[in-house]
């Protein structure tokens, strides 16, 4: 195969772009002087659960305190403390809540204007639930998101394609609030409070593509996670510049080469399906034709099944660690979270 730099630079340097602060220390000084962390505080100190631009701080502060509850701001060590007024989870989410519809109904920010009514976990280090809060308005503090991906392929010989199978590839909804009209994964979605990953996949299985749920439950395989950062630019349907730190559960699943099963639009969130080669999707890539983190997801999927290996990518290393990267805010991507949590 000919090397391809193109799609990797696209997804990797243009948009998977906040620096690592161990490895890039200069880079990511520079990064967080446009950005302030929120921390939480429990008893065993004080740590990172979010990064907050300066337009949001500053949205903050124009905030009555009876509408976003008590806020500390350290401005030398550039921290928020927010929302640890309420005792319990569910005072703090209902005060969470509260805070995003005033700046909602106030047209605060241009990304709540998507706004979902699907609530999004924020967890604690110990594995515990610390509030949840809508969705759309996640993007704002940068809070981790967690969500599901999926590719559907059919083992097919082409004569167009040197691969001996095809992926099936939607077109997101041109009415989407999101990068509408772009490629995406066979199915996508976020993970809601309390949901487990992989009931996740099968219902957006469902909703997204009719695929059938026993056949889901019998054939899909689980593959592992990415996790990654990457930064906003406009087509993400609000504010350039918001931080999204994302941990993605990957699945595969193979379908009958006899079409007897293929994925149909159900909800509205996709516009078609096609079924695509392997060269195809490297030139789809390589225009910037997907959306962002599903180009890095089906890059994955290349290298996972030997389309891309280190003797044809050059980009090969940086890939793989721009896709496994640690990211400091608590979640199920730690590797003692369920063991903490049980």
């Amino acid at each position: 195969m000919t090397p391809n730099p193109k799609p990797i630079v696209f997804s990797c340097s243009r948009i998977f772009r906040f620096p690592d602060p161990e490895k890039d220390p200069k880079e990511y000084a520079e990064e967080m002087k446009r950005l302030y962390t929120l921390v939480w505080k429990d008893s065993e100190g004080v740590f990172p659960i979010g990064y907050v631009p300066l337009s949001v701080l500053q949205a903050l502060d124009n905030t009555p305190e009876s509408i976003r509850g008590p806020m500390e701001v350290d401005h030398e060590a550039r921290t928020i403390l927010l929302f640890q007024g309420p005792a319990t989870e569910e005072e703090r989410t209902k005060l969470v809540g509260q805070l995003t519809a005033y700046w909602r109904q106030n047209q605060t920010f241009r990304i709540l204007k998507g706004w979902r009514d699907e609530l999004w976990p924020v967890y604690g280090r110990n594995g515990d639930l610390l509030f949840s809060i809508e969705r759309v308005a996640m993007g704002l503090f940068g809070n981790a998101r967690f969500g599901v991906h999926m590719v559907a392929f059919v083992r097919q010989r082409d004569d167009r394609s040197r691969y001996d199978f095809r992926i099936w590839v939607p077109r997101r909804a041109a009415n989407k609030s999101t990068y509408p009209g772009m490629l995406d994964n066979t199915v996508a979605g976020g993970l809601m409070t309390n949901e487990d990953p992989f009931e996740c996949i099968i219902r957006e299985a469902d909703e997204e593509a009719s695929l059938p749920g026993d056949f889901m439950r019998a054939q899909v395989r689980e593959i592992g996670t990415i996790t990654y950062i990457y930064i906003t630019d406009e087509r993400a349907g609000g504010e350039p510049g918001l931080i999204y730190p994302e941990c993605q559960w990957l699945y595969d699943l193979e379908l009958p080469a006899d079409g007897s099963i293929t994925p149909r639009p159900k909800d509205g969130e996709v516009e078609s399906f096609s079924l695509r080669t392997v060269e195809e999707i490297q030139e789809q890539l390589a225009q910037g034709l997907w959306k962002p983190n599903c180009a890095l997801v089906m890059l994955d999927f290349f290298a996972r099944h030997g389309i891309l290996t280190p003797e044809n990518e050059p980009h090969y290393h940086e890939l793989q660690r721009r896709t496994h990267r640690f990211i400091p805010l608590p979640g199920p991507h730690w590797p003692h979270w369920k063991h903490a949590s049980s």
